[in-house]
């Protein structure tokens, strides 16, 4: 199962009731950070959740209201005596940023390893997850992320006789190791049913609709996308600062069909984002407008 909270729902600057942007994922033991906003590790405290297990952090890009929060963060997490090294996957250039956040918080008991991206779409696999970063059209570089995990096939005893799998080696082939034994190379396939439905939680924020979006967001079983405005008449304002409408958003999960999406990322003046959904559910029902510490678990389906 994997836990989700989006930390902080704002968007620019955070406001008395709604921290800045921040998401955080836990899976199998590790903990993954997208952005920082300013506030962020107070609003991880007021949700009860732990830094500790937090060894990835991506950017979508450079914008304060995305990044102004790491050097408290990471701070924290020092204090927290961690030493485990740190992953920060980001954009060119994430390596000066790390290195100016190194300027305020130079003394952290832990490696900081950065990733930089430098095509339009880049794969990494880390702690058990395939990560996607896909680039959106914001007024500077910018990413969105998708985060699969896949779920393998059921230990088959039956397929495992079959292929004359000794007993003792069922359960290191279970668990994904190859092996050769008296000239054959013994697979995990050779033990293991079809693969099962895996997970996928698409992130995407500061961007006009694009492609790589819905191609992403595609039957998603979480979708967040910034909402960025609501009202009547923001289409103009939306697309001149490169952000996006909640009809918009709602537009594109029309199109990619999620399980659900949640709505994130809006502006300062839009205090009640809630009072727009009519129009958002219109055109794509299964759709929340998201609060500071939204979570949800999410489970494999054969779990359910």
């Amino acid at each position: 199962m994997v836990d989700i909270c989006l930390l902080g729902t704002g968007g620019m600057m955070p406001l008395p009731k709604r921290w800045v942007t921040s998401l955080m994922v836990r899976y199998n033991g590790s903990g993954l950070l997208i952005d920082c906003g300013e506030g962020t590790q107070i609003a991880l405290r007021e949700k009860g959740w732990s830094f500790k297990p937090v060894d990835t952090i991506l950017l979508t890009h450079f914008h304060a209201d995305h990044i102004a929060g790491l050097p408290g963060f990471l701070l924290t997490m020092g204090n927290a005596d961690r030493t485990d090294p740190v992953t920060v996957v980001g954009p060119k250039g994430t390596t000066r940023i790390m290195q100016g956040v190194r300027t305020l918080a130079p003394e952290l008991p832990f490696e900081i390893r950065v990733i930089e991206i430098g095509a339009a779409e880049e794969t990494f696999h880390l702690n058990g997850m395939t990560i996607t970063a896909f680039r959106v059209n914001h007024n500077i570089t910018c990413y969105g992320y998708e985060i699969a995990i896949s779920r393998g096939g059921r230990f088959d005893v039956d397929k495992a006789k079959a292929n004359g799998i000794p007993l003792r080696f069922w359960s290191p082939l279970q668990k994904g190791q190859t092996i050769e034994f008296e000239g054959r190379v013994l697979t995990p396939d050779m033990v293991l049913g079809s693969a099962r439905k895996g997970l996928k939680i698409v992130y995407t924020t500061d961007t006009r609709p694009t492609a790589s979006i819905t191609r992403h967001a595609e039957n998603a079983d979480l979708f967040i996308c910034e909402g960025m405005y609501g009202e009547p008449g923001s289409e103009a304002k939306a697309r001149d600062h490169k952000h996006m409408t909640m009809q918009e958003a709602a537009g594109i999960a029309a199109k990619a069909k999620p399980a659900r999406m949640w709505l994130t990322h809006y502006s300062p003046s839009l205090v009640k984002p809630e009072l727009y959904m009519d129009s958002v559910r219109a055109i794509f029902p299964e759709v929340l407008a998201a609060r500071d510490g939204q979570d949800i678990t999410l489970t494999f389906s054969d779990e359910e």
